[in-house]
């Protein structure tokens, strides 16, 4: 990027123009928000700049815990499986890493790359096929980890994949960089992706992970809640109403017993919300 580029062409930095166009510094990372808003309305930059910049702000706020994929929904190998039954599941999910475990998910001893598994497509190369020639290690995380930091460790260490811990070192699930990504630059669609989960995500433990687009009758069906419809039609429709404003990111409420705490939102919309129904208590 050229200095000219940095300097908008006019011999000042991004943020001093900013600065001399609000009329002070940012005395917090509140106001360094409202801040590159008021830019963005007066059309410094576009608004997919703000989101991803309103994104790594909010990742700064998240935990590993708040979008790992749970447990029961990891796709994994068992470790004293044949090719053939790891090129099916690999076939099947369309997934490009697997956590390999032993007697149970709590037992992951590595972690398994489909490509690695091209050499052994051939004829006769089955008989070839040793796993622990081609299983890598796996990385741990603890599931209060904050993103930013796991974004930075899955950088300095060229890690796509890390399986994540709870207080008590048994598994809690799995978290990628495609996940920490989609938290700044919003959902990353492949050819594998389905629509399956992408709404609510349960963890496991009593939470879940909602965005805030979610139907109310989804979400009333998959929590056993009983919210009306007449109103509004998305969960986060309901609670701005109940709230009374576009809630800040860390903001809580409890609607009828349900639990709500914003993970992902910005100045005009939700995005995300960790959801405890009352029967989780």
């Amino acid at each position: 990027m050229s200095d000219e580029t940095l300097e908008g062409g006019s011999g000042r930095s991004l943020m001093d123009r900013l600065v001399h166009a609000i009329g002070g510094e940012p005395r917090d990372r509140g106001e360094l928000l409202e801040l590159l808003r008021d830019a963005q309305a007066r059309e410094i930059f576009d608004a997919d700049t703000l989101q991803m910049v309103e994104g790594v702000f909010q990742v700064v706020e998240m935990r590993v815990r708040d979008i790992m994929i749970p447990r029961g929904q990891m796709v994994v190998v068992e470790y004293d499986t044949t090719l053939e039954e790891i090129l099916a599941a690999v076939i099947e999910s369309g997934h490009s890493r697997f956590p390999v475990i032993g007697e149970d998910k709590d037992n992951v001893v590595g972690v398994l790359l489909a490509k690695d598994l091209l050499r052994f497509t051939g004829v006769g190369s089955a008989q070839r096929f040793r796993l622990d020639d081609i299983m890598r290690n796996a990385t741990f995380t603890p599931d209060t980890k904050r993103l930013n930091v796991l974004l930075k460790e899955f950088r300095s260490e060229r890690n796509h994949m890390a399986i994540v811990l709870d207080e008590y070192g048994g598994v809690d699930g799995l978290v990628t960089i495609e996940d920490v990504l989609e938290e700044i630059v919003g959902e990353i669609d492949d050819e594998h992706d389905t629509e399956e989960d992408v709404d609510i995500r349960d963890h496991g433990d009593g939470r879940f992970s909602v965005r805030a687009l979610t139907p109310i009758d989804e979400f009333n069906e998959q929590l056993g809640t009983q919210f009306g419809d007449d109103d509004f039609d998305t969960i986060g429709g309901l609670l701005m109403q109940h709230i009374g404003h576009v809630p800040k990111v860390g903001e809580m409420a409890t609607i009828d017993g349900c639990q709500f705490r914003v993970l992902a939102a910005d100045s005009r919309r939700l995005d995300l919300l960790q959801v405890m129904p009352p029967d989780s208590e």
